[in-house]
């Protein structure tokens, strides 16, 4: 391999790590800029002796699901700068949004295929009208809106339920702060109400 060729690729992976570090992992001071360099990797967060470090997180709580609701907690969607990417002219599905879609739907997949009642309620989920409620619990209020995470969020929710969104009619969003723990607790539920028509 020609000595330019194995430097540039050096120097294009020194470049790539900034990147990461800014799109929400903080750098870690315990671990030194070069161990991240040649490592290419960010090592996981350790606690500090304070307990300040948000990164640290409690494990989501288990799905409820009953034979009319779905309700799941999930993690907080990337923002919409970095849910998308322009390529080729053309507004495309980012690779964190993509990720974040991949991983949503295997959540909301797995929990349904262990649940007694997920085929039930797959069932209605397609056959009727829908409301979905979204509570968004940012690190920050004044950081993101409300709007930046639903379009996803539904999307992601909908494939992993193999339904199609357009099947809801209601939807209503929260927004709440809490530092500890960002995340955002999702419920899509079946309306009865004999008004609405499929």
């Amino acid at each position: 391999m020609p000595f330019n060729r194995r430097r540039d690729s050096c120097r294009s992976s020194r470049f790539r790590l900034p990147a990461i570090l800014r799109r929400g992992t903080p750098p870690n001071p315990s671990v030194p800029k070069k161990a991240l360099r040649i490592n290419g990797t960010t090592p996981a967060p350790t606690p500090d002796p304070a307990g300040q470090n948000t990164t640290i997180h409690a494990p989501l709580p288990a799905p409820l699901i009953t034979s009319h609701a779905f309700k799941v907690t999930l993690p907080v969607p990337p923002s919409i700068n970095h849910q998308y990417a322009t390529v080729n002219g053309r507004r495309l599905l980012s690779s964190a949004g993509r990720a974040y879609k991949t991983c949503v739907g295997r959540q909301v997949w797995l929990a349904l295929a262990q649940s007694s009642t997920g085929c039930s309620l797959r069932d209605r989920l397609q056959s009727g009208p829908l409301a979905l409620s979204i509570r968004f619990f940012f690190a920050s209020a004044l950081r993101r809106d409300l709007d930046g995470g639903l379009k996803i969020a539904q999307d992601a929710v909908c494939e992993g339920l193999g339904i199609n969104d357009n099947r809801i009619i209601e939807t209503h969003l929260y927004k709440q702060v809490d530092k500890a723990d960002p995340r955002i607790e999702v419920s899509l539920s079946c309306i009865h109400s004999p008004h609405h028509s499929a």
